[in-house]
């Protein structure tokens, strides 16, 4: 399984516990959620969201919730049709977040650049599936609900998805420089994807952005196709400006200086996805010097990646007091 906790806490609903994700294949303890995603280099646990209840499942989903706060994961084998399941999958996902807003969701799809039966990219019959259930659910004009997000290669028949929803009411935002995914023109596939580039949120004492999984890509076009060091550029400069547009200057909330308050009490997540292994080290010297930081949590994996011709993408999640 993608998803696998090695504790049963099925009678000691009232524990509080984190949500950890685990990368890799290194055993895990109780409680931690394992992806067998190769990890490269450090950094193959995740923590994001802590002083939770695990709760009953339901519709397939283990469920997590605190407060305003329900974090939901979903683990079961991928059929041949990815659009009918991911259509179904979501149906489900988002009746459990009824009377809440979804604020980030981590799509893992096998094999996502290889055809199904019919011919289509699986990424593309997921994101036909996708979309089809937020408009059931949400009706005309749904693209202004939703959430940050990625989707990934995940591991090889099994489909996977994490969620987290608030009761907060959340901000979507998205890159100037970019055309919106949900209004990604037909040459991407019969639907386009559902994501914001990022979402923020205030809930349960914390603040959160999201900054969706983000690529070499302007306006809807693929930037630098093959080439990694012309990607990282135009990754970074996409971040610079989401990071604008979410209100944080050009440094995801990185301090500014000492005295300033820009960006205080931050904590950074990264994760990078790498479509080759052997780019590891040239991204992770680009970076090193551009990005990151002593203090982030940076989790290096290999996969696929949405677009056949990109080579990395990079996502982000900050958490600080309010």
């Amino acid at each position: 399984m993608l998803f696998m906790s090695l504790a049963d806490t099925s009678h000691n609903r009232s524990l509080v516990t984190d949500f950890v994700v685990q990368f890799g294949t290194d055993s895990v303890g109780p409680g931690v959620f394992k992806f067998p995603i190769h990890v490269l280099g450090e950094g193959a646990q995740e923590l994001i969201f802590s002083g939770l209840q695990e709760c009953p499942p339901r519709e397939g989903f283990r469920l997590f919730e605190g407060d305003g706060l329900l974090i939901g994961a979903i683990d079961e084998p991928a059929g041949e049709n990815l659009s009918e399941q991911g259509h179904q999958l979501y149906r489900r996902l988002l009746q459990l977040a009824e009377g809440r807003r979804l604020v980030r969701v981590w799509n893992y799809v096998p094999r996502i650049n290889e055809p199904d039966a019919t011919g289509l990219e699986n990424y593309r019959a997921f994101c036909r599936g996708r979309s089809l259930a937020f408009e059931e659910r949400l009706g005309g004009g749904y693209e202004g609900h939703l959430p940050a997000a990625s989707a990934v290669g995940g591991v090889d028949g099994r489909l996977a998805v994490v969620f987290a929803a608030t009761r907060a009411m959340p901000v979507h935002t998205e890159n100037p420089e970019q055309v919106p995914a949900y209004e990604y023109p037909a040459e991407h596939g019969p639907r386009a994807p559902s994501f914001a580039r990022a979402t923020r949120v205030e809930e349960a004492g914390r603040r959160y952005v999201f900054v969706s999984g983000t690529a070499a890509i302007k306006g809807h076009a693929t930037i630098a196709p093959g080439d990694l060091a012309g990607q990282i550029v135009c990754t970074l400069d996409n971040l610079r400006i989401i990071s604008r547009a979410c209100g944080l200057d050009e440094r995801l909330g990185e301090p500014l200086g000492e005295g300033s308050r820009a960006g205080e009490g931050w904590q950074r997540h990264f994760k990078i996805y790498l479509r080759h292994a052997a780019d590891y080290p040239e991204a992770a010297r680009a970076l090193g010097a551009a990005l990151f930081k002593p203090t982030d949590h940076v989790t290096w994996l290999q996969s696929d990646i949405c677009r056949a011709a990109l080579l990395i993408e990079i996502e982000a999640t900050l958490v600080a007091p309010v």
